[in-house]
């Protein structure tokens, strides 16, 4: 992007000092985010500033009413436990208007935030304790947020995690077949249809009130919590753009999906795929130590479901992109979306054969 752009874009904010520099920053696949650099009497002080992508969050309005809501709560519940909210919680930088932020002429939404001093992101899963102090970031996170009316938030992406709703898709792309791929993904078909009447579980679940709408994140990966420099523990999550109205299943199986698998995502030989049971009770153990005292007996038990069911969702997806050419999720070789697929569904495969660890895992940890 033209550095042009992202320095006329900032000077909208009211950030502090004279502007030093812009470079690109972090590894997000969705938003483009830049680190701004301004010198104040104090000495250099640093902004995150984000054009977020309006081909994904349509309502960039809704999401940032959001975003200002859930930050401004817990920026009151880290005062009130003493903490630092300059460092536990995102600080949305107002325009010089007022707003929370900018669209630009071609309507993309742009946002600034202080950057959080003295801290560090994981990229990848390297051993259960770390995976183990992410879930006690997220687990923390949903108990902060217990008293929060998630009604009120919007709907960033509708239908996010309406499992439901992603089967119809799939099914259609199967029966339209428009770029003649079906074939060669018949095993993958088959494999999801099997799957087909498991898809409505957590959905008709929520229709039957037995589980409640809470406030969750829908983007839980280990590079969206931030670790302090110092101490190495959990000190803030971040990535806030899905946060919405959900279940707290969709968040712990989102981690469980991405965190469990020390293969990577497009991984060809599934011999080195797996949903390793160890980091399962790390993650389960960190995530329940906070968020244990809130769940109810029934959130409880939908946790595993929750694993299979976001990982299930996913490979669908993947497959469905793939039967549609490839049109939603960034590929950079032919049948990349087909090989996500397939490691998706080993790894629902794997959660089939030690389901009775999962859920007992689960139970241990969840003991009030």
């Amino acid at each position: 992007m033209d550095f042009g752009i992202v320095r006329r874009e900032a000077d909208f904010f009211d950030v502090k000092g004279r502007f030093i520099s812009a470079r690109e920053y972090g590894d997000g696949h969705i938003n483009d985010t830049f680190l701004l650099t301004y010198q104040t009497p104090a000495g250099p002080a640093e902004y995150v500033l984000q054009r977020i992508n309006k081909n994904i969050f349509t309502d960039s309005e809704g999401l940032m009413e959001n975003m200002k809501a859930i930050t401004e709560y817990i920026r009151e519940v880290v005062k009130r436990e003493g903490g630092d909210p300059l460092r536990e919680v995102l600080t949305i930088v107002p325009t010089r208007d007022g707003k929370t932020h900018h669209v630009d002429e071609e309507g993309y939404c742009w946002r600034t935030t202080l950057l959080v001093p003295d801290v560090f992101s994981y990229s990848v899963v390297v051993d259960g304790d770390q995976l183990c102090e992410t879930g006690r970031a997220f687990g923390h996170f949903v108990k902060t947020l217990d008293r929060f009316d998630a009604t009120t938030l919007k709907e960033t992406i509708p239908d996010f995690h309406n499992t439901k709703k992603r089967y119809e898709t799939f099914l259609r792309a199967v029966k339209e077949d428009k770029w003649g791929r079906r074939e060669d993904a018949s095993a993958e078909i088959e494999f999801a249809m099997r799957y087909a009447s498991f898809a409505s579980t957590l959905v008709d679940q929520l229709e039957r009130g037995e589980l409640p709408l809470r406030v969750t994140h829908n983007d839980t990966k280990i590079n969206n919590v931030l670790m302090d420099k110092a101490t190495g523990k959990a000190i803030c999550v971040v990535d806030l753009d899905t946060v919405m109205p959900g279940l707290v299943a969709y968040d712990f199986g989102d981690s469980i999906r991405s965190g469990t698998n020390p293969a990577d995502e497009d991984e060809r030989d599934l011999s080195k795929v797996r949903m390793d049971i160890g980091l399962y009770e790390a993650f389960a153990k960190g995530y329940l130590s906070e968020a244990g005292e809130i769940l109810t007996e029934k959130e409880l038990l939908s946790l595993p479901v929750g694993a299979k069911m976001i990982t299930l969702e996913c490979g669908v997806r993947f497959l469905t992109d793939y039967l549609e050419g490839d049109h939603y999720f960034k590929t950079h070789r032919p049948g990349q979306n087909l090989d996500r697929t397939r490691t998706q569904f080993k790894m629902v495969a794997d959660m089939d054969k030690c389901w009775d660890e999962m859920v007992e895992i689960t139970r241990r940890y969840g003991k009030k």
